[in-house]
Parts: structure tokens; sequence; C-alpha cells
């Protein structure tokens, strides 16, 4: 146990177990690094390697050192009384580097279960009459026996094509396939770890900027301040507003429609955003379905919508909790044009012995607060 109230777990093996007791006293460091879907989650270990230790043979052995990757490592952070799943990936490079007073160190790193979904292509693999998020739904089921939990919203394009039509094939491997899948229709897919060791959410859907916000990070507050430093960036030219083209029918002309970045689920959380915008016009809308064009834009302005960048670090004992990413936190101390809400965009772990930091980024759509005060 942590003086601090921390506590690791560490699991491993193709089934994984509680690790063996040597193998958890040579764990001197771990990196975790977990982001909002733009690409796989990733991790690694830091072992203190003495002479004819068997972790070397253990993870070579396993599939560490290439090909199919076979051991699995879960990451178990237990603080204030709770369980909290930071890792469920696969080893899938080892290496050994020179370490200090003659100790060689041992470096595993790895990826989330997204690893296994992208070691073999599978090119056309038919999908008749199939929406794409039925196609993600019958992928997601072959890792069932992994614990993984799919979790699939339906797009406003979620239609099945008709076989006389067309019949959706699949281009590369899984892993591949489903966030191609998900850019079309304008998702994000990810593997979240949890909530039980063993398991994740596949989540394929709408990045959503809605829910309870996390307890706010707070700078410049002397005794209340909980982030080691914050910083915030604001960039105009990082907006951009879509206009898409639907053609009329008679007359086949294109009718520009601009696409606004704000939905149910993306709410604004910056009162002023950067006016004007720019202005990107997608002119291949105009030979698409009005719900395709629709979709295309929404995607292309829930990716260009932010303007406010925020990246810090923070001790998680003095924060009291583990920052999550893909959630909305609050921001305090920061001054009038960056106080108020944020979504997490990506958080890294940093855990040492007697130390546990949290780097983070954070992003919205502008500045000034839309709400009058944050949780704490």
């Amino acid at each position: 146990m942590d003086p601090r109230g921390v506590k690791l777990t560490l699991l491993m093996g193709p089934v994984p177990v509680a690790a063996p007791r040597e193998v958890v006293e040579a764990l001197v460091s771990a990196k975790v690094e977990a982001g909002s879907g733009d690409a796989q989650g990733g991790f690694e270990l830091t072992f203190e390697l003495p002479a004819r230790s068997p972790l070397r043979t253990l993870f070579l052995v396993s599939g560490g050192g290439g090909g199919v990757p076979l051991m699995r490592v879960v990451l178990v952070v237990t603080l204030n009384g709770g369980d909290e799943v930071i890792v469920d990936g696969m080893a899938t490079h080892v290496d050994t580097v020179p370490g200090d007073g003659g100790v060689s160190k041992l470096v595993v790193r790895g990826k989330d279960l997204s690893a296994l979904m992208d070691v073999i292509e599978i090119p056309g693999l038919p999908f008749p009459a199939m929406p794409p998020s039925a196609r993600v739904l019958l992928i997601l089921s072959k890792y069932a026996a992994l614990g993984v939990i799919p979790l699939v919203i339906p797009s406003i394009v979620d239609e099945p094509p008709l076989p006389t039509d067309r019949i959706p094939t699949q281009q590369g491997s899984d892993y591949a396939y489903v966030k191609r899948l998900a850019a079309e229709a304008g998702y994000v897919f990810y593997l979240e770890p949890g909530p039980a060791p063993g398991t994740s959410f596949a989540y394929w859907g709408p990045e959503i900027r809605v829910g309870e916000p996390q307890p706010a990070l707070t700078t410049g507050m002397d005794a209340m301040t909980n982030v080691e430093q914050i910083s915030f960036n604001f960039d105009r030219e990082r907006k951009k507003m879509p206009i898409v083209y639907f053609q009329e029918s008679n007359s086949k002309v294109g009718i520009p429609v601009p696409i606004p970045d704000i939905t149910p689920l993306n709410p604004p959380l910056g009162a002023i955003p950067p006016l004007p915008p720019k202005i990107e016009k997608l002119t291949d809308t105009a030979h698409m379905s009005v719900a395709g064009a629709l979709a295309k834009g929404l995607a292309f302005a829930g990716q260009n919508s932010d303007s406010v960048f925020g990246s810090g670090q923070l001790d998680v004992s003095r924060y009291g909790r583990l920052l999550k990413s893909r959630r909305l936190v609050g921001v305090r101390g920061a001054g009038l044009p960056f106080d108020g809400l944020y979504y997490v965009k990506s958080v890294s772990h940093q855990i040492e012995r007697g130390a546990y930091k949290q780097s983070f980024s954070l992003a919205r759509n502008g500045l000034i607060s839309t709400v009058p005060a944050v949780p704490v």
C-alpha cells in the first residue's frame, strides 16, 4: 500500500490473474495513455531486471516480442476505497535497457484490446443488407469472450443498403474497418477498460460532451489549488464551419447550407466562439443523399469546433481522485476567458513508487464560461 492511499493491482497472462509478488515488486513505473478515440490507448510498464530474472523470458515467450500478442495486462488502481481499471490491453513490445547500478530494466509496451482487432486483415468479407451499426456489432461480437462489451449508437444515416444495389465488404483489419465506419458517420470509436477487471466497453458513437462534470481543476487559489500547472491557448484559426450542398431534384442545382457545430450531445461550453469562423465548402456532398450530406457536415463541424485548448498536470493525491478522459471537467482560477467547463480530450497517467501524476489536455468551442459556477 502506498503511504498516500493509492494501491496498484497488476493482473497478467493469457487469462489475466494476479501477478506473482516478485513481478509486482519489480515494477518501478507505469505510464498509461487514454485519448478521445483519435488513437489506440496504450501503456508502458518498467520493471527492474536483475540477473537471471524470469521476467524477460515470461514476456517474450508469451508473445510480447512480436507476432500475435498473447500476454494480457490489466492494471487496477485502488483509491479512496474504490477500484478503477486504467489498463486492459495486450503487451506488444518488450525491450531491455541499461539501468543504474548494473541492474537492467525491462520495458513492456502495449495497447488496449484493439491491438487484437488490428492483427489480421479480412479484406472482402461481405455484409449484405447490413447498416454500419449492425456491421460494427457483428465485428465486436467476435471479442465478447475477452470481455468486450459493445456500446453502439446507430447514426442518422444508418440505413441498410439494398443487396441489388451494393453489398458492403470489409477492407483492412477489424479495427481499421470499424474506425473507418466511425469516421464516415462523424463518430468516435474507442475501448474503455472496466468497470470490472477483464471487461472493456467498446464505444462506437458520437462524441458526448454532456453529463455530470468532474470536480474542478483549481489554479491560483492558494490552499485550494489542486493542479501543479495548467495553461490555455486560444486558436481562432482552428474553428471551421462546413457548408454542404443539397441537390434540388428538378434543376439539379446544389443548394448550399451551413452546418453548425452545436448538437444536443455537443452543446457550447464557451459563450463566445471566434467570429467569423473559416468556411469550408464540402462540394462532394452534392452527390450524396440528404442524410449522408448532413452526416458528413456534422462530422466535419464536430471535428473542427474547438478553439480553446488547455493542458496541464496534477498530483492525484492532491486532486483526490482520478481525472478521466472523454468527460467534462470544470476549471476555476484561470481567469474570466478560460474558467468554466471543458471536454477532457486525453489523460496520461505517470505512476512511480510514492508518486502518481496525471497530464491532461482540454478543449472547448469558445471563451467565457456558459455556467455561473463549476462543481468543486
